[in-house]
């Protein structure tokens, strides 16, 4: 049996090893990273990833492989990344969802690759070798990686009921489907918009060319009234809640719709057991869904959005220390953004 001491040599030795092949692969190549911040768009839940101007560098061997995908929608080349490093990147364990490191990794003759890494691979002691895998951002994703706070928009994304269920959280948080935060503790409530349709025969636009955007250029964008009579399907997925507080949710929802007279319902919604196991405690999650088919003017739910961006005054303090005050919306996290200019 050999020593502590020997075990020990023996494991320097096959660090040494690994390390060198590490580096002659690698060349000593060093990956620049920059933090980004996360912001929510507080009138629908759009995420975007703002820069900060913070930087590291990491050493190691970065790979790459390129699928390439054909869609009804688009032609991209999805590539996948891993990074080795010698050392542990300690940034990338920080748990705060709301920042992400994304590295640049230069592509000749092609723009350089916006790396994130979504999953750390097992580490193996004797190895000492640490790796890091995900996805390069796609190319439809990157309008969300931003920056500048002037690239944001000034409304909301969506063009459904979204905006009209998300002002409704006074029972628990309300949150867009697939954009729940890291970790979210119940009780809270996830809106799936799953189909929209028009009753009306013809949209109301207008009248053209309404309000002209300043600075927005050549070809500026007009800020056009547009109202529809429309029919969604909307999904609730709710986690934490018990029979009473459920059906305490839909009476406050069906409340709403009288009081405010925001929407209509067009069926009569009835809560359903959804099973959400986990093998390790034995035990079902609190998950239950509804669905509500709502009718609702187009108009109202942009009108929504804009009342609660118009709700939020609050001074703030910019990246780069640059002091300010005005109108803006929420953001998850403490940040602000909307038309506030530098004090």
């Amino acid at each position: 049996m050999p020593t502590a001491a020997e075990a020990s040599g023996a494991q320097s030795q096959i660090e040494a090893a690994l390390d060198a092949g590490l580096d002659a692969i690698s060349a000593l190549e060093k990956v620049e990273f920059q933090r980004y911040q996360k912001w929510v768009l507080s009138v629908d839940g759009s995420v975007y990833w703002l820069a900060t101007g913070e930087r590291m560098t990491a050493q190691g061997a970065l790979h790459y492989a390129t699928d390439r995908h054909q869609d009804e929608d688009q032609t991209i080349g999805a590539n996948q990344v891993i990074f080795s490093s010698e050392s542990e990147v300690t940034q990338f364990n920080v748990v705060d969802p709301q920042t992400m490191w994304i590295g640049s990794w230069p592509i000749p003759g092609s723009p350089p690759l916006q790396v994130a890494f979504s999953a750390r691979g097992n580490y193996f002691e004797q190895a000492d070798i640490w790796h890091y895998s995900g996805f390069a951002v796609f190319p439809a994703l990157k309008t969300q990686i931003i920056s500048t706070a002037a690239d944001l928009p000034s409304g909301p994304i969506v063009s459904n009921s979204l905006p009209i269920w998300l002002s409704y959280n006074a029972i628990a948080p309300v949150y867009s489907s697939f954009l729940v935060p890291d970790n979210a503790a119940p009780p809270y409530v996830a809106v799936h918009v799953e189909s929209t349709d028009s009753l009306a025969a013809a949209p109301l636009v207008g009248p053209w060319p309404g309000v002209t955007l300043p600075n927005s250029g050549a070809s500026p964008l007009h800020e056009l009234p547009v109202s529809i009579f429309a029919r969604d399907r909307v999904r609730f997925t709710t986690y934490g809640f018990s029979n009473q507080m459920i059906w305490q949710y839909l009476a406050y929802l069906e409340e709403a719709s009288v009081s405010d007279e925001l929407f209509g319902y067009a069926n009569s919604p009835i809560p359903t057991d959804a099973k959400r196991p986990q093998v390790e405690i034995a035990a079902l999650a609190q998950k239950k869904e509804v669905v509500i088919i709502a009718n609702y003017y187009q108009g109202t739910a942009n009108a929504i959005a804009r009342r609660l961006i118009l709700q939020a005054f609050c001074s703030f303090q910019a990246i780069g220390g640059v002091g300010g005050f005005g109108q803006g919306a929420i953001f998850q996290g403490g940040v602000v953004s909307g038309v506030g200019r530098n004090g």
